[in-house]
């Protein structure tokens, strides 16, 4: 088995972008069992090449078992043959807000147990580092992918050549993009300055992108070669127009439209330009979409009219005058 430990500030959304990338990795692959922000997956070590998308998470790695006392977590680590780690190997604990164990010595006591098969002991350079976490239960498992959040700090919009203040954070235009189940390409039709789709090229998925601004597809392009992004497609042009634009159809779509003033939605109505924008997202996608709007638009019951099915939803507080559900659909 594998886990996952994910981020606190979206957990259903963070949940849902695991449970997507499993879904890709293998449909025998699922979710197994949840512990506050520890997820246990019913998975084997095929699902890295995936899970190492992930945006809202912190780590993921093997899950070597569960115990529901400290106890048994002992007696379980002096039953299991350590010699699989690579040496010199490290205990860390996480205890988690729901923690109900006594865990202050388990780092000492369990790196005790294991030093006596004779592995060596490197608190500050480990190879392997053994991980446990408490919750409801304690989970000890072996730490394989590590998601640095510097990596993502620094591709936020204020570091990117051309940059809007307002802007997804880069963990979750990842999530987006995984959550629109792309392997090979992706498209967004509102690409602003490329965010999601900077996200999209280094997981090395196809970007396809368009926006109604000629500055706007420059700014993007600067972006997307700053960050090192050469395999793309970016247009001028109308995102109710896709067909027209490309004249062809694309396996996933993420996106994330304009919310707000009569210039970032080119002097239409918002409703309207929402409406005419997913149907023609439906034209031109065979497969999933993964798109934001704020509360007050009544997307699923616009998008199913027009032939979506929609899938999930998760809602986020932005501040006092943004609320939004993140969708997920198909066709």
């Amino acid at each position: 088995m594998l886990y996952v430990e994910i981020l606190g500030n979206l957990p259903s959304l963070a949940e849902g972008e695991v449970k997507t990338l499993l879904e890709l990795a293998s449909p025998k692959f699922n979710l197994a069992e949840r512990d506050y922000l520890f997820l246990a997956l019913d998975a084997d070590e095929s699902a890295f090449s995936f899970l190492e998308r992930l945006g809202m998470a912190h780590e993921a790695g093997i899950l070597l078992f569960s115990a529901d006392s400290v106890d048994e977590l002992y007696s379980k680590a002096e039953a299991l043959d350590w010699g699989f780690l690579e040496e010199p190997f490290a205990v860390r604990r996480e205890r988690m807000l729901n923690c109900r164990h006594d865990v202050k010595d388990v780092e000492r006591t369990l790196g005790g147990i294991i030093a006596k098969e004779g592995l060596k002991v490197n608190l500050r350079n480990p190879k392997s580092v053994i991980r446990v976490y408490c919750g409801e239960k304690l989970w000890v498992g072996v730490k394989r992918i590590h998601f640095d959040p510097k990596g993502f700090e620094k591709r936020k919009a204020h570091n990117r050549p051309f940059f809007k203040p307002i802007s997804l954070h880069p963990r979750l235009s990842r999530a987006m993009v995984n959550l629109s189940r792309a392997r090979e390409e992706v498209l967004d039709p509102f690409m602003g300055l490329g965010g999601i789709l900077i996200e999209a090229g280094l997981m090395g998925i196809k970007a396809y992108g368009v926006d109604i601004r000629e500055d706007m597809v420059e700014g993007a392009r600067g972006n997307l070669e700053f960050f090192g992004v050469k395999d793309y497609d970016l247009r001028v042009g109308d995102a109710t127009k896709l067909r027209e634009i490309f004249e062809r159809s694309f396996e996933a779509i993420a996106t994330d439209p304009p919310y707000g003033t009569s210039a970032t939605l080119a002097g239409r109505e918002r409703e309207e330009l929402y409406r005419k924008a997913l149907e023609s997202m439906y034209d031109v996608l065979n497969g999933y979409l993964s798109i934001a709007f704020p509360v007050q638009f009544d997307a699923s019951k616009v998008a199913e009219k027009i032939g979506f099915e929609v899938l999930e939803r998760y809602y986020q507080r932005v501040h006092g005058s943004l609320e939004r559900y993140f969708y997920v659909m198909r066709v």
